[in-house]
């Protein structure tokens, strides 16, 4: 890798993408869909390639590799960005790619009572956070990066910070969740408090908050709501702090509690978000309010979920029930 310079350009790389916000997982994907693009044509550097190229590969993904059009929208996405704002070059026109087939997909949503029999197979940390999966229409990641002050409990609001396409969004805190909530924050505040006890306490704060507000870190208002049970290490600095619960933990558990229930349905925590949307449409509350609390850019995206209402074949009445 080193007769293209690959650590300089992917350094240059992940500069830009963190210079303009983009999230720590879209940028090892867009790097490792450049180091792809430079190994399957030979270890060229991409500055000496272009269209052509960049046809070629994304041709070879669909073809060859039959990735899902999600994956080769992402890779020409991060081609684009590395000549774009790396290079300093914009991609013309790409000829005749041969896309990857979308396929048509409604999402699978649970019943009220194939939830309810979910959440009663789990306990504790688990049960509060696909809870809230359901009751406030968070994706996994939304719920496990709440910090202490998203939580308005007297409002019941959560915020959501730099969700999906980095925005900021409030959803609803259930008010059955309230007093579970306050014990959990019961519990993260002692296990700060020992922390700072013992002389560490400190959380990893977004972009350059740290060093504007250097003792924001060992606040209160900044810890995670759901901290991990063991303390990390910076290798480097040698101090300790928390991170918050590692996504694997829910969904595992998820997992074993979907098969204790009995569903055959393909589940996991992201069908709790589904099916709070779908819940919501079957409240008959209004298509445009459902996009706010899911933080979707377009309704469009929203409304795949009237297809999956309970009413049958689109609301229609079989002639066969009227015989």
């Amino acid at each position: 890798m080193e007769s293209f310079r690959a650590p300089k350009l992917l350094d240059q790389l992940s500069n830009a993408l963190r210079s303009r916000h983009y999230s720590k997982r879209t940028e090892k994907a867009y790097c490792q869909w450049v180091k792809r693009f430079i190994q399957f044509h030979d270890l060229r550097h991409p500055a000496e390639m272009g269209e052509t190229e960049i046809n070629a590969f994304l041709t070879y993904l669909a073809v060859e590799q039959k990735v899902a059009a999600s994956t080769q929208n992402q890779a020409l996405a991060a081609l684009l960005f590395l000549y774009r704002h790396v290079i300093g070059r914009d991609v013309g026109d790409l000829g005749h790619v041969i896309r990857a087939r979308k396929p048509q997909r409604v999402p699978v949503v649970m019943t009220r009572e194939e939830v309810k029999a979910v959440l009663n197979e789990l306990e504790g940390d688990s049960w509060l956070m696909a809870s809230l999966l359901y009751g406030s229409g968070l994706r996994l990641m939304e719920c496990l990066r709440l910090r202490v002050q998203d939580v308005d409990l007297t409002r019941s609001e959560i915020t959501v910070r730099s969700g999906k396409g980095n925005k900021d969004r409030v959803t609803m805190l259930p008010e059955s969740l309230k007093p579970p909530l306050k014990d959990q924050l019961r519990r993260a505040k002692a296990i700060h408090e020992r922390d700072l006890a013992d002389g560490w306490g400190r959380v990893e704060l977004p972009e350059a908050l740290a060093r504007k507000y250097p003792n924001a870190p060992a606040q209160w208002p900044w810890q995670w709501v759901f901290p991990q049970q063991n303390r990390w290490t910076n290798a480097e600095t040698k101090t300790q702090g928390r991170h918050h619960t590692h996504e694997t933990m829910l969904q595992r558990s998820m997992k074993e509690a979907v098969r204790h229930a009995g569903i055959t349905k393909q589940v996991g925590c992201h069908t709790l978000r589904h099916s709070f949307a779908t819940h919501l449409l079957e409240a008959g509350y209004d298509i445009r309010t459902i996009q706010e609390l899911l933080g979707h850019k377009n309704v469009s995206t929203t409304m795949i979920y009237t297809h999956v209402l309970n009413k049958g074949g689109l609301g229609v009445r079989s002639p066969f029930d009227g015989l």
